[in-house]
């Protein structure tokens, strides 16, 4: 499948750092090709050759009974790898995903190559503090902010997690969701409570500024700049 691959990732651990012992329990994946969900998921539990702490147990409410039975890391880690590789990864809060994962790939493999030498990476997080300087920046903030239903999240889970980031990056970024939450029009998709457009709707006519429209943008552009005391995000960004 040809066109911009990028995998929205999250997951669960037993803790906040590996370094103290904690472990992945849960990776979820969600599938981006040109800004359009694919459905090509990946979600894996894990057994993590240790307890998982009850503080950990009450964010995500995965139980050490529940992970019994699950594969290790090093069962699924080919799989994983090959889904990832060569896509951009879309991660809130990237230090942290990142660092649990090359945690496990040297686990695995002491010789492995980290995640980020087969993928590129982009922290959702630090692009969401750019764009909204000052605010609360957590998923459920922004889920709120761009007017994505939320509700199934009681608990943390990769995978939810990682649908409702897809949802969130996509509005954040200016793409390919309409949040019309009172009708459901003919030819698509509902999905936590938002309507997506559908992938096979003709692409969208591309309407190109004249030299006087932008003329007139940069001149109000200045004015904003002026009267907000430097305030303006546009002319920053575009310098």
């Amino acid at each position: 499948m040809s066109g911009l691959r990028q995998i929205v990732l999250d997951t669960e651990t037993t803790g906040l750092e590996p370094k103290e012992g904690h472990r992945l329990i849960e990776i979820g994946c969600v599938e981006l090709i040109d800004r359009k969900l694919t459905g090509n998921n990946f979600h894996q539990y894990l057994q993590p050759d240790r307890e998982v702490p009850l503080g950990a147990i009450n964010v995500h409410g995965i139980t050490n009974e529940f992970l019994v039975d699950k594969p290790r890391f090093s069962d699924v880690v080919a799989d994983f790898i090959d889904y990832v590789r060569g896509a951009e990864l879309i991660i809130h809060n990237a230090p942290f995903d990142k660092g649990f994962i090359n945690h496990e790939l040297r686990l695995h493999d002491k010789e492995a190559p980290l995640l980020e030498s087969f993928t590129q990476i982009t922290d959702s997080l630090a692009e969401a503090r750019q764009r909204h300087p000052g605010q609360r920046n957590t998923l459920d903030a922004l889920c709120k902010r761009y007017k994505i239903d939320s509700s199934e999240r009681q608990l943390h889970g990769a995978l939810l997690d990682a649908e409702l980031l897809a949802d969130v990056y996509l509005a954040m970024t200016g793409g390919q969701i309409a949040l019309n939450l009172e009708s459901h029009q003919p030819g698509s998709e509902r999905h936590h409570g938002i309507q997506r457009l559908s992938a096979s709707r003709p692409p969208l006519m591309l309407v190109e500024p004249t030299a006087d429209e932008l003329i007139a943008h940069q001149e109000q552009l200045v004015k904003i700049d002026k009267a907000s005391g430097g305030g303006c995000l546009w002319l920053v960004l575009s310098k």
